[in-house]
C-alpha cells in the first residue's frame, strides 16, 4: 500500500502553498493499491488558491511511473470546463477520462455533526495511518503529542502517517466547527479513494451556496482489479453457433418472427443472430482471452459505476469519523448524494445512428406511443442492471398472460349477458304476478315491499353469478400456477442470456444504523471491561503491602490465557433487538385494529344512512336507498384505503428500522413483509367483510341483531351479496389504480419538479449571467433519487390479489388490470429514464421474496374462490334445489323455495311498520331456510338449510382438491428449465473446458521451450530438465533430442512464476516425482 507524507507547505510562485509528498510502502494494508499514490488536496479556505486545471489521481496509475517519481510537487486546483467536455458533461476537465461516479456535498452548512466514539479532531491537523491504526489523540500522551507536532519526514514515513497542515487563508472567514469537521471527513475519505486507485476531480472554488461536486474516475487497472474481485462475467473471444430448429418448427418460428416484426423495438446491436460468445469471470491473468478493442469501452458505464460503488461502499473513514462506506457518510450528512451519471440527455438531437442507450430507451420504451411494442429487456438490463431488468421482465410476463385471462373473462361476462333473459330465477323475481310480499327492511318506518321491485338487482347479479363463473374461477386458479411456471422459465432464460448462472451473492456491508448501534454497544462493553479489569488486576496484598508469589503467578497465567483466546466478532443479538420486536408486534396489532375500526365505521355509516333514508317522506329517496348507500360507502372505503396505504408504508419503514437489520437485503425483506401484511389487510378487509360476513349475523324478523341497541345489522340484497361484492371490488380496484397512477405517480412528481423550477427562478440575474451551461452531474442531481423497487412491486402484487383472489365475483378484473399495466409499463419506464437518478446496477438472479408472496397468494386464491362460489353466490343452492327438491328437475319455483314465512303478529313491540300501504298483511317473506310459523319448530333452521350447508362444504373440499391436483399437473408438465437452455449450458461448459485445456497446453509448450536451446540436440551436463511425473494432467509436449529423454513438466499456473534463467540443480532420477526443481 502507498503511504503518503505531506510535508510543510512551501510557497508557489503565485503565493499559494504546496506540500512536498514522500511515499513509503507498507505490506500491512487493509486497502489494496497497485502502486504508490500521489495524494492531492483541495482545501477551501485553507490558504490554497485555485489554479487553472488539475485532477487528483494516484501516481501509480501513470503510464511512465518510476520509483524516482514517488516525491512530487502537488497543486490543489479548480476544475473548470473544457470545450471537449462541455458538449457531453460526462468527462473530466481533460475531456478524456469518464466520470464514473459523482459525490455531492454543500461546502457550508449550519448545524453540527458529531461522530460517536471518535477522538476529537484538531482544527489544523489530520493524521491518517494507512493500515487503519491511528495514534491516540494529542492530549492522551506526550509521545502522541510529540508525534503530531514535530516528526521528521523520515520518521513519519517509517511510522506510516499522513499529516495535512491546514492553514487558514488570509482574508477569509474561518469555517464553522461543523463545516470544518465535515471538511476533514471528506478529506480523509477522498484520500482513501486515492489510495484505492481512483482518480478524483473536485470543484475547487469555495461556494457560499449550492452543491459542490466530486467526480470520480476508475482507471483501467482499478477496473480490472475490482472486476476480478467481483467475479464479473465478460464475453471471451470463443464463440459457437446456436442450434437452429429444422423442419416444421423452423418454418413456424420464421413465420412467428415475421408476425412479431412490427412489435419489436428498434434497438441497435441487439440482434445476436445465431452466434453466442462464451462468458467467463474476468481475470487479469487471462486478458488475452477477451476481445478488448478499447479499454475505455470494454466495461460499459453501468459496470464502471458498480465497480466504483463497491469501492465507495467499503472505504474506511476511521480517524475523523468511525464509519465505513459512502452510505454511512450520506446518513451523517457529510455528503448529500452519490450516484452514477446518465448517458447524456434523453432527447434525441443528433442522427439516429448516434443515439445513446438512454435515448434509445426513451424513444423505444418510455414513450406512450410505444405501448404496443415489446420491451427491450436486454437494453434495460444493460443500462439499469439485472435487478431492475428482472422487474420489468416480470411485469411484461404478467401483462402478457393477462391477455388470455381477459379474453376468458369477457366470454364469461358475455355469457351472463346472453342468458339474462332466459334465467328462470331472475324472471321469477321480476314477475309481479307471483306477489312475494317481503318483510320490512328497517324497524317502524319501513313498510312491506314486493320482491319484484328488486328486479334490476337480480338481473345484474346474473351477469356475474352464473354457471360460467365456476369455470372461470377454476381457470384463474390454474392461470395463477401457469403464470408462476412461465415466469420461472423466463427467469432462467434471462439468467442464461445475462450470464447470471452460477454467480455468488455479493457480500453485503452492514447498514449505517447497525454500525452505529454496534459501536455504542462496543463502547459500553469496553467501559465495563475496564472497570472489571481494574478490580481483577489488583493482586491480593498481605497486611504489610507485599504481593504473594502465588497471586503474582495466577495474575500472569490469567493474562497469558486471555491473550491466547481469539476475539469473537461483535454483533447485535436478540436481546439488543427485543425492544424493537416488542414495538413491532404491538404496532402491527394496533394497525390491524385500526383497519378493522375503519371497516366497522363504514358499516355503521351504511346502517345509519339506510335507516335515515328509509324514514324520508320522499318516495324517490326511499327507492334509491340501497344504491346510494352502497356507492357512497364504497367511495369512503376507497379514500380510507388510500390514506391508510400511505400511513402504513411509513409505519412499516419505521418498524423495520427498529429491528436494526444488519444488511440492506435483510432490511428490504423485512420491510416488504410488513408493508405487504399491512397493505393486504387494508385493501382486502372491506372486501372480505362483504364476501363472508355481511348478512350472516343479521338475525331474522322478530329476532334481529342490533348495533348500539338501535340499528339493525345490514342484510344482503335480494339478489345476494355477490353483486355488492362485485361493486365493492370494481370501485376499489379501479379507483386505486387510477388515483395512484395519475396522482401519486404522475401528479406529485410533476408538482415537485414545478416547485424545484420555481426555486431555481429565485436566483439573482447576476448568478444567472455567471452560470455556465449545466453539466450532466448538475442535471442528474436535480432528479429524484432512486428509492428501490418495493413500491412498484407492491402495487402490482395488490393488483394480482384483485385479479386472483375474488375473481369469481368480477370476471372483468383481468381486463382492467391489463389496460392498467399497459400504461403502467410506459409510466414506470418514463420515470426511470427521465425523472430518476441513475441507480447503481445490482446483480440479482430472481425477484426474491416477491415470488414467495405470489406463490402464497396463488394458493390462497383457490380457497377464497371456493368459499366465494359456495357461500356468497347461489350456485350451490341452485344445484341442491334442481337435483333434490324440484318436481320437474328445472329451476322453476327456486325463489319460493329460498323464502321463509314470518307471522307479522310475532314482531316485537315497536318494530312493526307504523303504517302500511300494502293492506292487511298477515304473513311476510324473508330470505332464509327456516321452519314456517305453523310448524312445531317455528323459525328454526329447516332440513333444506342443513342440506345446502353440507353441499356447500362438500363443494369447497371438491373444488380445492380438484384445482390443487390440476395445478400440480400443470407444474409437472411444464419444466422449470427449457430444454434448449439445458443443452446450451452443457455445450458451453464443454467448450470452456476445451478452451482452458488448450490454453494450458500452449502455456506448457511455451514454458518447455525455455528449457530447450534451439541449436542443441541434447541437454548439457550442467543443465537439468524438469521431469514430467505420472500424476501430471498436462498434455505432453515435444521432447529434446531423439525423444528418449525425460519430458519437461511444469505447473500450469501463471507464466510470471518462471524466469528466463534456470538455476543449475541436480536432476532427480525418479521419473514419477511429483515436484520439479526449477
Amino acid at each position: 500500500m502507498a503511504l503518503c507524507f505531506i510535508g510543510p507547505k512551501e510557497p508557489w510562485p503565485n503565493g499559494a502553498g504546496f506540500s512536498r509528498v514522500s511515499t513509503a510502502l507498507s505490506e500491512s494494508s487493509s486497502i489494496h493499491s497497485d502502486a504508490p499514490c500521489l495524494l492531492t488536496r483541495d482545501f477551501p479556505g485553507a490558504g490554497l488558491r485555485p489554479m487553472p486545471c488539475s485532477v487528483l489521481e494516484p501516481q501509480g496509475h501513470r503510464e511512465e511511473a518510476t520509483a524516482e517519481e514517488s516525491q512530487s510537487l502537488l497543486q490543489v486546483v479548480d476544475a473548470p470546463s473544457s470545450p471537449q467536455a462541455s458538449s457531453e458533461g460526462l468527462y473530466f476537465c481533460d475531456g478524456l477520462r469518464k466520470v464514473d461516479y459523482v459525490l455531492v456535498f454543500h461546502p457550508r452548512r449550519h448545524g453540527s455533526l458529531r461522530c460517536t466514539g471518535t477522538a476529537s479532531v484538531s482544527q489544523d491537523q489530520l493524521s491518517i495511518v494507512s493500515n487503519g491504526n491511528f495514534p491516540p489523540p494529542s492530549g492522551s500522551s506526550g509521545a502522541a503529542a510529540g508525534r503530531g507536532a514535530g516528526l521528521r519526514r523520515e520518521e513519519a514515513a517509517s511510522v506510516g502517517e499522513v499529516f495535512m497542515e491546514l492553514g487558514m487563508a488570509r482574508g477569509t472567514e474561518p469555517m464553522e466547527a461543523a463545516d470544518h469537521e465535515m471538511h476533514l471527513i471528506r478529506q480523509e475519505f477522498e484520500a482513501s479513494l486515492l489510495e484505492a486507485g481512483l482518480e478524483v476531480e473536485r470543484d475547487g472554488e469555495t461556494k457560499t451556496h449550492g452543491p459542490s461536486f466530486t467526480r470520480i474516475h476508475a482507471p483501467w487497472p482499478v477496473l480490472c482489479r475490482e472486476a476480478e474481485f467481483l467475479k464479473i462475467k465478460v464475453p471471451t473471444k470463443q464463440s459457437y453457433e446456436l442450434k437452429e430448429e429444422s423442419g416444421f418448427g423452423s418454418s413456424m418460428s420464421s413465420v412467428w418472427r415475421k408476425l412479431n416484426q412490427p412489435f419489436e423495438p428498434k434497438v441497435p446491436h441487439q440482434d445476436h443472430g445465431s452466434t453466442k460468445f462464451l462468458s467467463h469471470c474476468f481475470s487479469r491473468d487471462k486478458l488475452h482471452m477477451y476481445n478488448i478493442t478499447s479499454k475505455d469501452t470494454f466495461f460499459d458505464n453501468a459496470t464502471r459505476g458498480r465497480i466504483v460503488y463497491e469501492i465507495l461502499r467499503r472505504t474506511v473513514c476511521v480517524r475523523t469519523c468511525q464509519t465505513v462506506g459512502i452510505s454511512t457518510l450520506i446518513a451523517k450528512g457529510v455528503y448529500d448524494a452519490a450516484f452514477p451519471l446518465h448517458d447524456g440527455d434523453f432527447k434525441v438531437t443528433g442522427p439516429l445512428e448516434e443515439r445513446t442507450d438512454r435515448q434509445v430507451l426513451f424513444e423505444e420504451w418510455a414513450k406512450y406511443s410505444a405501448f404496443y411494442k415489446y420491451q427491450p429487456i436486454d437494453l434495460v438490463r444493460k443500462y439499469f442492471g439485472e435487478k431492475i431488468g428482472l422487474y420489468f421482465a416480470w411485469l411484461g410476463v404478467y401483462t402478457q398472460l393477462l391477455i388470455p385471462a381477459s379474453i376468458v373473462g369477457i366470454i364469461v361476462f358475455g355469457y351472463g349477458v346472453a342468458t339474462v333473459d332466459t334465467n328462470i330465477p331472475s324472471l321469477e323475481m321480476c314477475d309481479e304476478r307471483l306477489n312475494f310480499t317481503m318483510c320490512p327492511l328497517c324497524d317502524g318506518a319501513c313498510d312491506y315491499w314486493h320482491l319484484s321491485t328488486a328486479c334490476g338487482t337480480a338481473r345484474a347479479s346474473h351477469l356475474f353469478d352464473n354457471p360460467a363463473t365456476v369455470f372461470f374461477a377454476i381457470f384463474m386458479s390454474l392461470w395463477a400456477v401457469l403464470f408462476l411456471e412461465q415466469w420461472k422459465r423466463r427467469q432462467i432464460s434471462l439468467s442464461f442470456s445475462w450470464d447470471l448462472t452460477g454467480i455468488e451473492e455479493d457480500e453485503e456491508h452492514p447498514r449505517p444504523k447497525y454500525e452505529t448501534i454496534l459501536l455504542e454497544k462496543r463502547q459500553r462493553k469496553r467501559q465495563q471491561k475496564k472497570k472489571k479489569k481494574k478490580k481483577k488486576n489488583e493482586p491480593e496484598k498481605q497486611e504489610d503491602g507485599t504481593v504473594t508469589g502465588k497471586d503474582r503467578w495466577r495474575q500472569k497465567l490469567l493474562s497469558a490465557m486471555a491473550a491466547g483466546v481469539p476475539t469473537v466478532a461483535e454483533k447485535l443479538t436478540w436481546k439488543d433487538r427485543l425492544p424493537g420486536y416488542f414495538m413491532n408486534i404491538s404496532s402491527i396489532l394496533f394497525m390491524f385494529g385500526l383497519t378493522f375500526s375503519a371497516v366497522f365505521g363504514v358499516i355503521v355509516y351504511r346502517i345509519t344512512i339506510s335507516a335515515l333514508m328509509a324514514m324520508s317522506p320522499d318516495p324517490e329517496t326511499k327507492s334509491n336507498v340501497r344504491v346510494t348507500v352502497t356507492a357512497t360507502a364504497v367511495i369512503i372505503n376507497l379514500v380510507v384505503i388510500l390514506i391508510l396505504d400511505e400511513i402504513y408504508g411509513a409505519v412499516a419503514l419505521w418498524l423495520t428500522e427498529l429491528e436494526i437489520p444488519k444488511t440492506e437485503t435483510n432490511f428490504e425483506e423485512r420491510l416488504i413483509l410488513k408493508a405487504f401484511l399491512l397493505k393486504f389487510m387494508n385493501a382486502y378487509a372491506p372486501i372480505f367483510y362483504v364476501a363472508f360476513f355481511k348478512g350472516r349475523f343479521a338475525g331474522r324478523p322478530g329476532s334481529y341483531v342490533y348495533v348500539f341497541n338501535d340499528y339493525r345489522m345490514e342484510e344482503c340484497a335480494p339478489g345476494g351479496c355477490l353483486i355488492e361484492l362485485c361493486i365493492q371490488l370494481s370501485i376499489i380496484m379501479l379507483g386505486k389504480q387510477l388515483i395512484q397512477n395519475n396522482i401519486f405517480e404522475i401528479g406529485i412528481p410533476k408538482l415537485k419538479k414545478l416547485i424545484h423550477a420555481l426555486k431555481e427562478k429565485e436566483t439573482t440575474q447576476k448568478e444567472k449571467d455567471e452560470e455556465r451551461p449545466p453539466k450532466q452531474w448538475n442535471l442528474d442531481y436535480a432528479l429524484a433519487p432512486f428509492e428501490g423497487l418495493t413500491p412498484e412491486y407492491m402495487e402490482m402484487i395488490i393488483q394480482f390479489g384483485f385479479v386472483s383472489l375474488f375473481v369469481a365475483s368480477f370476471p372483468l378484473a383481468p381486463l382492467f388490470a391489463l389496460l392498467n399495466n399497459v400504461i403502467e409499463i410506459r409510466l414506470d419506464a418514463r420515470k426511470f429514464v427521465t425523472e430518476l437518478r441513475r441507480p447503481v446496477t445490482a446483480r440479482a438472479k430472481d425477484i426474491g421474496i416477491w415470488y414467495n408472496i405470489l406463490s402464497g397468494m396463488g394458493k390462497l386464491s383457490v380457497i377464497i374462490n371456493a368459499f366465494v362460489i359456495s357461500f356468497t353466490s347461489d350456485f350451490v343452492p341452485r344445484l341442491v334445489y334442481q337435483y333434490m327438491y324440484s318436481q320437474t328437475g328445472t329451476m322453476h319455483g327456486f325463489i319460493d323455495h329460498t323464502l321463509s314465512f314470518f307471522n307479522v303478529s310475532n314482531f316485537k313491540p315497536g318494530t312493526a311498520p307504523h303504517s302500511s300501504d300494502q293492506g292487511d298483511i298477515t304473513v311476510c317473506r324473508y330470505k332464509d331456510y327456516r321452519e314456517p310459523p305453523w310448524s312445531s319448530d317455528a323459525y328454526q333452521f329447516s332440513k333444506q338449510y342443513w342440506s345446502v350447508l353440507s353441499a356447500r362444504l362438500a363443494f369447497v373440499i371438491l373444488f380445492q382438491n380438484l384445482v390443487m391436483f390440476l395445478s400440480l399437473m400443470v407444474a409437472w408438465v411444464i419444466p422449470d428449465v427449457p430444454k434448449t437452455i439445458v443443452e446450451q449450458l452443457k455445450r458451453e461448459k464443454k467448450l470452456l473446458v476445451d478452451l482452458f485445456l488448450q490454453e494450458e497446453k500452449e502455456k506448457f509448450q511455451l514454458i518447455q521451450s525455455l528449457f530447450v536451446k534451439p541449436n542443441s540436440q541434447s541437454p548439457t551436463a550442467g543443465q537439468a530438465f524438469p521431469v514430467l511425473g505420472k500424476y501430471s494432467t498436462l498434455p505432453s509436449g515435444p521432447t529434446a533430442g531423439d525423444g528418449g529423454g525425460p519430458r519437461a513438466r511444469c505447473r500450469a499456473a501463471s507464466f510470471s512464476q518462471f524466469s528466463d534463467k534456470m538455476s543449475s540443480l541436480p536432476r532427480k532420477e525418479n521419473a514419477n516425482s511429483k515436484h520439479t526443481a526449477v
